[in-house]
Parts: C-alpha cells; structure tokens; sequence
C-alpha cells in the first residue's frame, strides 16, 4: 500500500481504537464520577447504558446512512458530534446531564463506526490487502479497550473529567487528518432516483432502541420483568412492521435478500456470541478482582491488559494463519480457545493467584485475534461497494448487542445467585459467557463444513452447477 493508503488507514483505525479506549475509561471511572456527583445507582448505571443504547439504537441505520449520504460526509460529521458530546460530558455537573452526552456520544458512534468500517472495505481492493487493513482494524479495536483500562484508571486519579477531555483531544486530531485523507463521496443520484426510506429509518431505530433496552434491563434479573417482557414485546412488534414496511418500499432502507447471504450471517451471528462472552468473561473478572479480591482499578486493569495480546496478534499472525487455513478454521480454533479459557476460569477461588489466571487471560486475548478480524472478513467478503455500510451497520449492530447482552445477562446471574462477592456467585455467572462461547464453536463448527470445497466429480459425472455454494465462513 502506498503512504497515503496507510495514513488513511490509520486515522480510520484511529477512531475504532477512540472508541473502545472511551468505553474502557468510562467504566473504570464510574465508581467515582458516581461518589463525586453523588449519583444514585440507577443513574450510575445509566451512564453506561445510555450510551450503550444509543449505539445498539442507531448502528443499522448508521451503517445504510453512510451508503446513501455518503461515507465521507457521515463519517465527519458524526465524528465532529463524538467530539463535541464527549467534551460536553466532562463538563457535567449533574447525573442527568452526563446521560444525556453518553446517549448522544453513542449515538454518534453508531453512525461514525459503519462509516470507517465501509470506507476501509470500499478504500482497499478485496483479497490480501483488505483482510491485512481487517485485521488492522481489529487490532485496533481491541488495543482501544485493553489499553483505556489502564489509561482510564491513570486519568481518573489526576480526575475524572480527563475521561472525557482526552479522547477528546485525540479526536480532534483524527479529524483534522481526516479532511485531509478520507476520500471524497462519488456524486449522488438526480434527486428522486434515490429517496431516503423514512419510514423504515424510523420504525428500524424504534425497533433497535427498544430491543437494547429491553436487553440492558436483563441485569435487574426477576426485578420489574413485565417491564422488561413489554418492552422486548413491543420492540418485536415494531420489527415486524419495519419488515412489512421495507417489502413495499421502492428502495428500502435494508434490502431484506442481503440476508440471504449465509456466510454474512453466520458471521454476524458469530460476532454477537463471541463478543457477548468476552464482555462477559471480562465483567465478571473485574467484579471478581475488585469486589472479592479487593484490588484497586489500575490494580485490575494492569491484570486486564494480558488480554490486550490481541492487538499484536490481529495484524500479524491471524492474516498469516488465514492463508493458510481459510477464514472459517482460524474463527473455529479461536472458540476453542475461548471456550477452553471460560471453563478454566470455572476453578477460581478466593485465592486465586495471578498466575493461575495469567494462562486464560491470554487464551482470551489470542482467542479474540483470531475471531473477530476474520468474521469481519467473512461478513463483507463478497458485497457489492453500495451496501458496505449495511453490513457493516449489521455487523456492528450484532456487536453492540452482543456486548449487551453478555455483561446484561452475568450481571442477572450474578445476582440471582445471591450477589455480594459471593464466590459461589462468580462461579454462577461464568457460565454465561461459556454458554455463549459453546454456541458459538457449534456454528463455527458448521462454518468450518460449510467451507469445504466440494468432491471431485468421478469420472462420467456431471460437474457441480456452481463450486461457489461452498460459502466462506
């Protein structure tokens, strides 16, 4: 790649690093914003699932939004907005105020994320050089996160509106590199030979938001459950009809034969069990460490980090272990090891060494390099430039509710168990993101099988209509 391909790969690479970095500090400074603007513990909580919501709301229509407004000019735009929310909520001064910016900022992220990601796929040719800039990107994703808990923990004690000012600082950089690098939007069509499906646009946003809140009011376990049945209730209802409306729609906001594509979804499927059980896995650790062990937060986010391997390996050794073995085998063999990693964890008890620890830590990082860059792979392999964004907002959709509901339902289990750093209440928890893990190596498993080249015909036999049914992972 040239100088330029590269640039541009960083600065889009920049902003999904900015935005797991801004999530990991967020949840290390919780604690403490909580105890300085004297929050309850249902705004407390709030602060991460107003943004959470926001961002598992508005993903699907992010994704489609950058396909017919443009990549460029919705990548910048909601870029600016992340910016300006994000200092916004370091100034703050009350609980509601600051679920307000997180809301926003999640927002925002929805739109900016699709955006990076389909101008990478739609930037870079299909074949080696894309799957390299993937892998990059899913480097940079886990590097974000892995290195905000230490950095989150690092800000908070010089204060905690740092957690908000410096992404902002960083940001402010990407995006005067941005206007500089971020290619310019073709033109768009004569106005009326491409309308924007408003109808869809609202019924798809209203069906996101009250399925993620839905999803985020798992962790209240049996508490307050016909709330949470109603409204996951009426967020199905409102699906139905978001899929009545985009049948009859002249040029729908999702055109509904994209999931015809078997390998798309199962790698969307993939990403949602896998990243459901890594948030998971890491949630409860962090419960367990901090609450049981009574470690401090930088305490437990220099434990943390072991699993930040991921972001060494994503671009390095997952692109070389995918040429050789194809994509569906390296996603298989990282559910074994996460799958191997959560049933380890299983043992833990009061006092559980570091190096005990240490062996699983890892397995889940290397685990996450070897699943997450390929499926993003196997997910928009193959889809033509003008629905970049769709699969990337599915993608990222898939994504944010599978973080949801991973950290939604330990947090119900952990609770129902009896709570109160009870070991056996960990233990309890940690079977969520196993569970999760073996569903996901069942259909890796079945990705593997349905990327097997078909059998040579034998002599006299016809040949197979089409070798491309056997779809990639």
């Amino acid at each position: 790649m040239s100088r330029r391909s590269w640039a541009l790969l960083l600065v889009l690479c920049g902003t999904i690093f900015l935005e797991g970095a801004d999530v990991a500090m967020l949840g290390v400074a919780v604690p403490t914003i909580r105890a300085d603007l004297g929050l309850g513990t249902g705004t407390a909580a709030w602060v991460m699932s107003g943004y959470v919501l926001g961002y598992a709301g508005f993903t699907l229509l992010g994704g489609r939004a950058a396909d017919l407004l443009g990549r460029r000019r919705m990548f910048l735009l909601w870029l600016t907005v992340f910016v300006a929310f994000s200092g916004l909520g370091g100034l703050a001064t009350d609980g509601w105020m600051l679920v307000a910016a997180r809301f926003v900022t999640g927002v925002a992220a929805a739109f900016m994320t699709p955006a990076a990601l389909s101008l990478i796929t739609t930037s870079y040719p299909q074949g080696p050089a894309r799957t390299r800039a993937l892998m990059i990107y899913a480097g940079a994703n886990a590097a974000g996160f892995s290195l905000g808990l230490v950095t989150g923990g690092l800000l908070t004690a010089l204060g905690w509106r740092w957690v908000f000012f410096a992404p902002v600082l960083f940001a402010v950089v990407l995006l005067a590199a941005a206007l500089w690098l971020v290619p310019v939007d073709p033109p768009r069509p004569p106005r009326g030979t491409g309308s924007f499906d408003v109808f869809g646009a609202v019924t798809a946003a209203g069906a996101m938001l009250l399925t993620a809140y839905g999803v985020v009011r798992f962790e209240h376990g049996f508490h307050g459950w016909p709330l949470t049945v109603a409204v996951l209730a009426v967020g199905a209802l409102s699906a139905v009809v978001f899929v009545r409306v985009e049948r009859r729609a002249a040029r729908p906001l999702v055109r509904l034969g994209i999931f015809r594509r078997a390998a798309m979804v199962r790698a969307d499927l993939g990403a949602l069990l896998f990243v459901g059980s890594f948030f998971g896995f890491q949630f409860v650790l962090t419960l367990y460490l901090q609450e049981l062990r009574g470690w401090s937060t930088l305490r437990t986010a220099f434990a943390l980090i072991a699993m930040g391997v991921d972001a060494l390996l994503a671009p390095t050794l997952t692109p070389v272990l995918v040429r050789r073995f194809g994509t569906a085998r390296v996603v298989l063999g990282g559910f074994v090891l996460a799958t191997l990693s959560y049933g380890l964890a299983l043992r833990i008890g009061s006092d559980w060494s570091y190096a005990a620890m240490f062996p699983g830590l890892l397995m889940t990082g290397i685990a996450f390099a070897f699943v997450f860059g390929p499926l993003t792979v196997a997910a928009t392999d193959g889809v033509d430039s003008s629905e970049q964004g769709l699969v990337g907002g599915l993608l990222t959709t898939c994504v944010q509710f599978g973080s949801a509901i991973g950290i939604s339902s330990v947090t119900a289990v952990y609770g129902l168990a009896g709570g109160d750093a009870r070991l056996g209440a960990f233990r309890w928890a940690l079977t969520v993101p196993l569970g999760m893990a073996l569903v996901g190596l069942a259909l890796a498993l079945y990705g593997v099988h349905r990327s097997r080249p078909p059998k040579a015909p034998s002599a006299g036999a016809p040949a197979p209509r089409d070798e491309r049914l056997a779809a990639p992972a």
